[in-house]
């Protein structure tokens, strides 16, 4: 009985500790808030939470140092297109947006959130990172899947995010629709081919985050179709139940990073927007960026991670629409190529 009642004791001091811990923390927290200089809001889309959990004290060290004044960044995390939308009709007052297409980005544009030639206001058109979509199969890869073809021999259950409200989505369409019509096939065959490919999806979650809980997490499905990023942090958390498969051939993605003009005029917060952004560009960013599994855009930190990154063929959208902007019209507006081969599934 005495071991007992020590034993207890001793977990309650333990678990008083803690929660003392936590209180601290927590105070702790909402004083930098409240001390806060400068305020951000980053949205940005799904996959990234672990990628600006990363890159935000760092920025805040350097600006804090830089500046002598304290910075808070907020994150907010969801599919690409509905955060753009959600930034359009002011649900949320972003400061800046960090989003995995150029055309949701394009569409604030067209609402005068950001000017013409947003683009060229930070390095590599303000793309600080790059990547793919890839494949994570169950252990052993029971369907024996290399490539896009091999998604639709057999009859397996596909998970991968709406394409009408996720970035990652939009890009499993369009790299399914490139591995056919990049290596000779016809348009018509393309067509056919995702017509296959969403018949063999269960469901469609709104999200790259919410569609890898579902395959890996409640084993839903047999191949994820994914972001590249996700499929790494997948695959190492699984302790062995996932594996990659990198196809021959995918889409070449390019999320990119603005300031919202119109918001930061109203917060005051362009200088630190812009120096945020911007630091996304350094060596210092750049690594984090290639340790949590983006492909950075300087050649020489690309270089330093390049076990991590296998080569592939990646081929730009320019091989299948004229840019951007016209790949999302001629496939995701209403009554697109997209609304022909595939109907939305929510769970």
């Amino acid at each position: 009985m005495a071991i007992k009642v020590k034993s207890t004791t001793g977990a309650l001091n333990l678990l008083a500790v803690v929660l003392v811990g936590l209180a601290v923390l927590s105070i702790g927290a909402k004083n930098y808030q409240r001390n806060a200089d400068v305020k951000l809001l980053n949205v940005s889309y799904d996959p990234t939470r672990e990628l600006y959990q990363k890159l935000n004290p760092r920025f805040g060290a350097a600006y804090a140092k830089e500046t002598g004044r304290k910075v808070l960044v907020t994150q907010s995390h969801a599919g690409s297109s509905r955060q753009a939308r959600t930034v359009i009709d002011d649900e949320q007052p972003a400061d800046v947006v960090t989003l995995g297409l150029p055309s949701d980005i394009g569409a604030l544009q067209k609402r005068g959130l950001v000017p013409d030639g947003w683009a060229a206001r930070l390095p590599n058109r303000s793309q600080p990172y790059y990547s793919t979509i890839v494949f994570v199969v169950r252990h052993g890869n029971p369907f024996g899947i290399h490539d896009w073809p091999d998604l639709v021999r057999s009859n397996l259950e596909i998970i991968t995010p709406d394409p009408k409200t996720s970035g990652n989505g939009k890009l499993s369409a369009l790299a399914a629709w490139g591995a056919v019509v990049t290596r000779g096939g016809s348009e018509a065959e393309a067509r056919a081919y995702l017509k296959a490919f969403y018949d063999r999806a269960p469901f469609l979650e709104n999200g790259a985050r919410a569609t890898s809980i579902a395959f890996a997490v409640e084993k839903q499905g047999d191949v994820n179709v994914i972001w590249e990023n996700e499929a790494l942090r997948e695959v190492a958390e699984s302790k062995g139940e996932l594996e990659l498969v990198y196809p021959k051939v995918s889409i070449l993605a390019e999320p990119v990073v603005t300031w919202v003009d119109t918001n930061v005029a109203k917060h005051g917060t362009e200088e630190a927007a812009r120096a945020y952004l911007s630091f996304l560009f350094t060596d210092e960013a750049q690594e984090l960026i290639a340790e949590t599994g983006y492909r950075p855009f300087k050649a020489e930190v690309l270089k330093k991670h390049r076990e991590s990154f296998p080569d592939i063929q990646l081929f730009p959208v320019t091989a299948i629409a004229r840019d951007w902007e016209d790949a999302q019209q001629r496939f995701f507006a209403e009554n697109g190529l997209i609304e022909t081969v595939y109907r939305p599934k929510p769970r």
